[in-house]
């Protein structure tokens, strides 16, 4: 049986140079570029530098068949806005900022209410109505991972009024 101390070599590594400098952030020695998908390739990131460095208001950063990683940035005084997916389960870590998160069975009845702030993790079943709110003094940093995936591959939404204007179309 071989030792599981014993590196091996891998044909995915994460040293190559991508360029682009305004949307190109460095992460320990991987250079990442945030309006890349890395989907469906392995992936390896050092994800609270990641999430911290998202400007955007969601990112896809890793879309596959069954799972998506994205991140986001909710303004000041912004949220994601009331929705519900009916098929899929959504995980969200906060990485760094304060709000508040609601759900409910109904859209007009949230009544699961949770103050949030940096390091906490928020489980969202299918089927439950839901908004984050940003009650802080700065952008609440987060990521997502739906399942399965949410958004088409490579989603960028500079702002919540793109993703709504996405989304209505």
């Amino acid at each position: 049986m071989p030792s599981p101390y014993i590196s091996y070599p891998c044909p995915y590594a994460m040293d190559e140079f991508y360029y682009n400098k305004n949307n190109m952030y460095k992460i320990d020695d991987i250079d990442f570029v945030q309006s890349s998908d890395y989907g469906p390739e392995p992936f390896v990131i050092n994800i609270d530098e990641a999430t911290k460095q998202n400007d955007t208001f969601r990112t896809a950063l890793w879309t596959g068949d069954y799972l998506q990683l994205t991140l986001m940035s909710i303004p000041v005084g912004g949220e994601i806005g009331l929705e519900i997916h009916p098929d899929l389960d959504q995980f969200l870590r906060i990485e760094e900022g304060q709000g508040i998160v609601k759900m409910g069975d109904e859209k007009n009845c949230l009544d699961f209410r949770k103050k949030i702030y940096d390091d906490y993790a928020i489980i969202i079943p299918a089927g439950k109505w839901h908004n984050l709110i940003n009650t802080g003094n700065k952008p609440i940093k987060l990521y997502s991972i739906y399942a399965p995936p949410q958004h088409p591959y490579g989603t960028v939404h500079l702002t919540k009024a793109d993703a709504d204007a996405e989304e209505h179309n």
